[in-house]
């Protein structure tokens, strides 16, 4: 009688067993390493949950897995994984507010890892606004519809009491242009987060609403792919994954050079506000980057 063999079970995608294959994977040998297999990945804008992207490509760690990765600023999640759905962009870091608006949109993504699982925002407001009943009728910047910014600001109005309908949401790009025209009166509020965040506490802008006190949980900065991919490039995502564990390995126990490369990518020169990104970023990243 011949004995069937054993089937291997492939590890569900955001198990942690998922996780701990990526970190099994062997580092491709340098005969494997040319060419490098290119590879477009988007962030919402240029904040400190991408640390792990930035510190997998300034150890090595994406060349070293046979990946040639351009990291692109979408200025808005759901614009994002909009790109994304439409084939324009191989994986997006964004939160599942855009994930979830780009499926009910027809798209047919999936998050597989994780950067952050709390808000990260604040919710700041322009000076003559003090209370809820100041930014009733205003308009509220968001960096897109449907994005973290945008869940973010509803759920901060709620908090103050107020309906969606008490206010406008208007789109207005990433975190610095969105601070810009808060700061000119354009609009009356909006929810930021590092490292812009900070910048805006230390000009004096009002704090309404601090959602990132309240740690409340939230997929709000995922690793997230076209769900067809986990089948037909399933070793390229696997070696994606596992670099950007390792960068994010990196950045917790390397804080001198994470602090380079954050200053860096982030332009910073205030050496302050790096210290705070740093360490919001040392607080909520999750280790293994599982959601």
């Amino acid at each position: 009688m011949t004995e069937t063999p054993a089937i291997r079970k492939r590890p569900r995608p955001g198990s942690l067993a998922f996780v701990l294959a990526l970190c099994m994977l062997p580092t491709l040998p340098a005969s494997a390493q040319q060419p490098l297999t290119p590879l477009k990945v988007g962030v919402s804008d240029a904040v400190n949950t991408a640390l792990p992207l930035w510190m997998a490509e300034a150890g090595g760690f994406f060349a070293a897995n046979g990946l040639n990765v351009e990291i692109i600023n979408t200025g808005g999640g759901s614009r994002g994984a909009q790109e994304l759905q439409a084939g324009r962009l191989d994986i997006m870091r964004v939160g599942l507010s855009s994930v979830v608006q780009a499926n009910r949109a027809g798209g047919d993504l999936r998050l597989i890892a994780s950067m952050s699982n709390v808000i990260r925002f604040t919710f700041f407001s322009g000076a003559e606004v003090k209370t809820a009943a100041d930014l009733k009728g205003g308009v509220v910047g968001v960096s897109s519809f449907g994005s973290e910014s945008d869940s973010t600001a509803r759920l901060a109005v709620d908090r103050l009491g107020l309906m969606p309908t008490d206010v406008t949401l208007k789109e207005y790009g990433g975190a610095m242009q969105r601070l810009a025209a808060l700061k000119t009166g354009e609009i009356k509020a909006t929810a930021i987060n590092e490292p812009v965040a900070s910048l805006a506490r230390e000009q004096g802008v009002n704090v309404l609403v601090d959602l990132v006190a309240e740690q409340i949980p939230w997929l709000f900065s995922g690793v997230v792919i076209r769900r067809s991919d986990l089948r037909e490039r399933f070793g390229v995502i696997a070696r994606f994954l596992k670099a950007a564990i390792e960068g994010n390995h990196l950045a917790l126990t390397n804080e001198k050079r994470a602090k380079e490369v954050l200053a860096k990518e982030l332009k910073l020169t205030d050496g302050k506000i790096v210290d705070i990104s740093y360490n919001d970023f040392k607080l909520q990243t999750p280790r293994n980057m599982e959601p």
